[in-house]
């Protein structure tokens, strides 16, 4: 139990939650205690509308973009309550607020916790309306709010300035070593290996949202932190993490084909799955120790596991015969390879966190670096190109739009107590997936009733309001902390603490909780309604792009492994971006279809064909990063005219399937015939495996290596081209698919 107590109050959102908490209670108990509470109210207002655009950035960013959110959440207030007074210019001015604010999400992740914030303070501004001098001042108060939480924040970088980093770091480590477990889960024999590649699909989203921030933080403080051995080790760390995953998914392996092979010997198998194991469990413990590596440090860095194996192909080797044995060897030469890079990997983290490294230096590389971060930069074009109703988020400012204007409607002319409680709960509910938001709406009235009921009880037992002040401020800092890991807890918080906050400023504190249930009631009713009925944006419609973007990725990747394995030489940056955009695309992909399955049956009805999809995509992005891995870490031979040929099927099976999914018209004559790929193949092995066996000048060694890379090389392309197969035929019959 204190264990994950202690775990829980080590993370990233307790850490948040702990910034917006400080820069909100200290102003309201500051300035009560000089009489001026409703001052100190409205700066902590400012600090928690600001504090969501807190997110993962270099230190530049962080601070332009709270300031930017500072200014805009104090703007719109003042707005609303400059227009309030004017009721026929009011409601279509509110109406074209509300869309503007709900559009900035076109412009990124920071972007659209800026609109969330622009809405909140729009939704609240009706709980303190002003008017004249007095709308000046509190839209200045919010203002300094904003800055008291920047500066917060600040101060909290200041301390620790790694420990975002950190704790985001250990927290990969996790992920990858489940992610690591889940492949030795995969050698069992009687392993569901499609429910483990749908975890492992999960995991990877996951992954790919933390190797984002950790680019955000660490490549794009090289310009004002390059100097400082700490950011360049955590970005040794950082890298060796995404190496260790991409190396993981670029060693493949039939599990089927081995324990048929196998199927005499199943010991080997076993032996290899406690390697896995091992590898799992030691990263595991190395992401509790991260601030203390020295703690842990495996005394056999895995030999035993490794001399295991080595261990188990020998005597599979003396059981069988050279001869006999050779292909079977030859596997598993290829496992432990694997399993001992991984080794390597896990050294150098343990090694860059213990301080055993005085630095990593990269200062050659900083440029190539930054081209893996996502430009910051919002043209107005962007704004311009998205006011079409093939947008998503222009269908979703739309509907969110009318919806706050009904609840405002509703709520003025129906007996609600308090008009913007009902605004408030569409907008923290309210998302661009039927999904979600179905989900965040059960959630919220499970915990607003559930919060409202104990909170109740505990205030009609404590009278005192120093009491519930401390019961105010930890049900905040708990509610703000759970608010990305079980929202249903977290409303259960925020209604606890806003009912605490009534028991001590109001004594009918009943009458309080009757009417945050019924707003809350009102609110979420209206924001499931509207995304079921106003342009719902059902994921089946953006799944097709999500999918083509996923193949175009593969192709993309395709072409830069063709072209090295062509000129040889160092690995391009082009190279390692087209990776990089391979692996977010397919976790884009993963998320959508995660969101079409919380949606109804009726619109599921492509779902089967986009899972396949899914898997064929994930195991293209495997066979394509297995054949990367080996070119890369092998001396290659000259690439075959045959080598070339295959390659170039495959790309235009993966344009044709893009063409289907663009509705594209595709000229049937640049097919390759099957018979001629077929022919392809039989003659890149011939050609290959007669040369190296004529091939006097070569010792056997020499020789076992470049027939290993032909049957490699040969072994990937067969499985590509089957898969791009595949992927052409499931488009085509995703693309013939109608749903009302």
């Amino acid at each position: 139990m204190l264990d994950r107590i202690s775990k829980f109050t080590n993370s990233t959102s307790f850490l948040n939650a702990s910034k917006v908490t400080i820069a909100s209670v200290v102003p309201v108990l500051i300035l009560n205690f000089l009489g001026h509470f409703e001052i100190g109210f409205t700066i902590a207002l400012g600090a928690f509308y600001t504090y969501p655009s807190d997110i993962a950035s270099s230190l530049s960013h962080k601070i332009k973009g709270l300031i930017v959110a500072s200014l805009i959440v104090s703007g719109v207030n003042l707005l609303v309550n400059l227009a309030y007074p004017f009721p026929f210019l009011f409601y279509p001015f509110l109406g074209f607020l509300l869309f503007l604010c709900s559009m900035i999400s076109v412009y990124g992740q920071r972007a659209t916790l800026v609109s969330f914030s622009a809405l909140l303070s729009i939704s609240l501004s009706f709980g303190h309306l002003h008017t004249g001098w007095e709308a000046f001042q509190y839209s200045g108060f919010i203002f300094i709010g904003g800055i008291l939480y920047l500066i917060v924040s600040l101060v909290f970088h200041f301390v620790q300035p790694y420990k975002y980093v950190e704790l985001q770091i250990a927290e990969g480590i996790k992920l990858t070593a489940k992610y690591l477990k889940l492949r030795g889960d995969l050698w069992s024999p009687e392993a569901n290996r499609e429910k483990i590649i749908e975890k492992q699909l999960a995991i990877q989203v996951d992954l790919n949202l933390i190797h984002e921030d950790l680019r955000k933080m660490l490549i794009g403080n090289q310009n004002t932190s390059g100097t400082t051995s700490q950011n360049r080790k955590m970005l040794l760390v950082f890298i060796t993490l995404v190496e260790i995953q991409e190396l993981a998914l670029y060693t493949s392996f039939d599990h089927s084909k081995l324990h048929e092979k196998f199927a005499k010997h199943p010991e080997v198998l076993r032996t290899y799955q406690n390697v896995a194991y091992k590898l799992a469990s030691t990263l595991k413990k190395l992401s509790k120790n991260v601030h203390h590596i020295a703690v842990y440090v495996d005394k056999n860095d895995l030999k035993n596991e490794l001399d295991a194996l080595e261990f188990a192909i020998f005597d599979y080797e003396k059981s069988l015969g050279k001869e006999e044995a050779a292909e079977g060897v030859l596997m598993l030469t290829n496992m432990l390879k694997y399993a001992k890079n991984q080794v390597g990997k896990i050294k150098t983290i343990q090694r860059a966190l213990s301080l055993a490294m005085q630095s990593y230096k990269l200062k050659d590389k900083d440029k190539e670096l930054e081209k893996f971060l996502t430009p910051q930069y919002y043209p107005i074009g962007t704004l311009i190109e998205n006011l079409s109703y093939s947008s998503s988020i222009f269908r979703h400012s739309l509907r969110l739009t009318i919806t706050i204007l009904i609840g405002f409607i509703i709520g003025k002319f129906l007996p609600f107590q308090n008009v913007y409680w009902i605004l408030l709960t569409i907008v923290v509910i309210m998302r661009p997936g039927y999904g979600l938001t179905k989900e965040r709406s059960y959630n919220r009235i499970f915990g607003t009733i559930l919060g409202g009921l104990l909170a109740f009880g505990i205030v009609s037992v404590v009278q005192n309001h120093v009491a519930l002040s401390i019961f105010s401020i930890v049900c905040m800092l708990l509610g703000i902390s759970f608010t990305q890991i079980n929202y249903k807890v977290s409303a259960t918080f925020v209604t606890m603490y806003v009912v605490f906050i009534y028991g001590i400023l109001t004594p009918n504190v009943v009458e309080v909780i009757q009417f945050r249930i019924l707003d809350s009631l009102a609110g979420a009713t209206l924001a499931f309604i509207a995304n079921q009925f106003l342009w719902p944006a059902w994921e089946f419609i953006n799944t097709p792009i999500h999918i083509e973007n996923s193949i175009r990725a593969n192709k993309n990747y395709l072409k830069e492994i063709a072209d090295f394995y062509n000129k040889k030489g160092e690995v391009p940056t082009s190279y390692r971006l087209a990776r990089k955009n391979a692996f977010v695309e397919i976790g884009n992909l993963m998320t959508s279809f995660q969101r079409m399955m919380q949606e109804p049956k009726s619109k599921q009805k492509t779902m089967p064909l986009v899972n396949k999809l899914v898997v064929l995509n994930h195991s293209l992005l495997s066979a394509l990063a297995s054949l990367s891995t080996y070119i890369q870490s092998h001396q290659t031979t000259a690439a075959s005219d045959s080598f070339n040929y295959i390659i170039k099927t495959i790309l235009l099976n993966l344009e044709h399937s893009v063409s289907i999914l663009r509705n594209e018209t595709i000229i049937t004559d640049t097919f390759f015939d099957k018979e001629d790929v077929t022919l392809q193949f039989e003659e890149l092995k011939r050609k290959n495996f007669s040369r190296l066996a004529s091939d006097d000048e070569l010792d056997k060694e020499t020789r076992q290596a470049k027939m290993q890379e032909a049957s490699m090389v040969i072994e990937q392309l067969i499985w590509m081209s089957n898969l791009a197969e595949k992927i052409l035929k499931i488009t085509k019959e995703l693309k013939a698919v109608k749903i009302d």
